[in-house]
């Protein structure tokens, strides 16, 4: 029998008490306090060399493919499009509910072998799903909740099937949750058509409408539960589900993770490095804001990154598209070329991209989507060496073109960027230096690598050789004041980007 259909007499005797510090259980190595969640690795190296892996945005949500994956808030507001989308297309919120549309989520044309081999031939050295979204719809065979992938929808263990798949290749596995937004605060006022107070909950607590409800089962799916039970049995319940069902390499924590009580923040960190003890693994927690100390976590920087090379690894979640991270009709998607110049610049700067894709409710990937994925791929299989496994050099690069400072909250100056072949980044591995210039010059340009002058060196440098990778031609180079110069072949390597491979003594 489920789990959760015990859970209304917890509730019942949870409602009454007062708060409690959580306990760890069969705690191996790590205690639940920071002081002792401290010793963790962060960044493990197998993490520092991965450098790209993608996710996925995909649930229920992307049924309605409208507006994007805030369509289960949005459609409560009066004042909000998505609302007047859904009453003109599907009926009145109170009368066609968010949970009205699970039963036509259905992924008959998911295929966890073919979505692997996709991301593997992209170069992405680890995958996963957004395991739970803000909505409260579990993306994995669930007993903690109704709402979930093998109970409702597909059924079919959409997280259990990728899982399998991932490790035949022997790709990590990354899940992500988002559902700290889920439970209903209740901070401020529980009547209008405003979304304004509602920031720390996704759904807004409307009379008449679903997310109100006092059934038992839909509780489950709108985070109309007591807070205490909620923390116990959904959004911890959940993470010790997924932890113990799949091993994930790595968990990703979406923002509002800050209203999580630091006590069950502690209790899930410690119960997961301790189970990654048992399993003789090295894993990875990232976080946005600040919502853990970094001392044994990564930091995310949403639709951002950094301008200049992190002192510790760090990570961007990016997505595929111009607009929704969910897939929605007309979907305007990024062109390859600008996707790959975003990888190339975070590496260069000691960062991990973790690249979104939309795919559709059926299950089925846009071919545009396949496009960018597949030749961003076969631009790493040729010169994944100047990725993969490399560390940054003393500077990340030089040229014109500069990122904003502010991070996610310039995140639209970000979409706006486009390099050129006058940005060049820098990476380094062994005796070996990469310049890889963000596009293609011309044929017998000369170039300036300024990063090379005696005078921005700190220690003196003695180059051997210097390459074109995928180029048989001799490169003309010589070392002056003013830095390494060369000059191009004739016929371009790569129209996105080419790299120049330096060895030095």
């Amino acid at each position: 029998m489920k789990k959760y259909a015990g859970l209304v007499l917890i509730a019942l005797l949870t409602s009454c008490a007062g708060p409690k510090k959580p306990e760890v259980t069969e705690s191996v190595t790590y205690a639940a306090d920071w002081k002792s969640l401290s010793k963790h690795n962060a960044s493990p190296e197998w993490f520092r060399d991965a450098k790209l892996g993608i996710y996925f945005h995909w649930g229920v949500y992307s049924v309605p493919a409208y507006g994007s994956e805030w369509y289960p808030r949005n459609m409560h507001f009066e004042n909000h499009h998505i609302y007047r989308h859904h009453l003109e297309t599907y009926g009145h919120p109170s009368e066609f509910g968010y949970h009205n549309f699970v039963p036509m989520f259905t992924a008959e044309h998911f295929d966890a072998e073919e979505w692997a081999d996709l991301f593997q031939k992209a170069g992405a050295r680890f995958a996963g799903p957004v395991a739970e979204h803000h909505d409260g719809f579990s993306m994995w065979n669930s007993e903690v909740t109704p709402w979930n992938v093998a109970d409702m929808g597909p059924k079919r263990d959409i997280t259990g099937e990728l899982a399998q798949a991932l490790k035949k290749r022997d790709m990590k596995l990354i899940t992500t949750f988002h559902h700290s937004k889920q439970l209903q605060r209740f901070d401020s006022t529980e009547t209008g058509s405003r979304s304004e107070g509602y920031e720390l909950s996704h759904y807004p607590f409307f009379k008449g409408m679903p997310p109100a409800s006092d059934d038992e089962q839909l509780k489950y799916l709108y985070g109309n539960i007591p807070e205490e039970q909620w923390l116990e049995e959904l959004w911890f319940g959940k993470l010790k589900e997924v932890i113990d069902q799949y091993q994930p390499d790595i968990i990703w924590f979406d923002y509002v993770l800050d209203q999580i009580p630091e006590a069950y923040r502690q209790k899930f960190s410690a119960y997961f490095l301790n189970e990654a003890e048992k399993w003789d693994k090295e894993v990875v927690i990232v976080r946005k804001q600040e919502d853990l100390p970094i001392n044994y976590t990564v930091d995310d920087l949403e639709k951002s990154r950094k301008n200049q090379i992190g002192e510790e690894p760090w990570m961007t979640d990016e997505t595929i598209s111009k607009g929704s991270w969910c897939y929605t009709e007309n979907l305007e998607i990024k062109g390859s070329a600008d996707l790959l110049h975003v990888l190339i610049d975070i590496v260069s700067k000691n960062g991990v991209l973790l690249l979104n894709v939309s795919p559709k409710a059926d299950g089925t990937i846009p071919h545009n989507q396949k496009k960018v994925l597949l030749d961003m791929g076969a631009w790493l299989d040729t010169y994944g060496e100047s990725i993969y496994d490399t560390r940054p050099w003393y500077t990340f690069g030089e040229g014109p073109t500069k990122e904003p400072e502010g991070h996610f909250k310039h995140h639209q100056e970000f979409l706006k960027i486009k390099y050129s072949w006058k940005d060049v980044r820098y990476t380094t591995k062994g005796d070996l230096i990469y310049a890889t210039l963000l596009g293609w010059p011309g044929a017998g340009e000369e170039i300036t690598l300024t990063a090379f002058a005696e005078d921005s060196l700190s220690d003196p440098m003695e180059i051997a050789s210097v390459a074109l990778m995928g180029c048989s031609d001799h490169i003309e180079w010589e070392v002056t004041e003013k830095g390494l110069s060369l000059v191009t072949p004739g016929e371009a390597t790569d129209e996105m980007a080419v790299v120049f491979k330096i060895e030095i003594r």
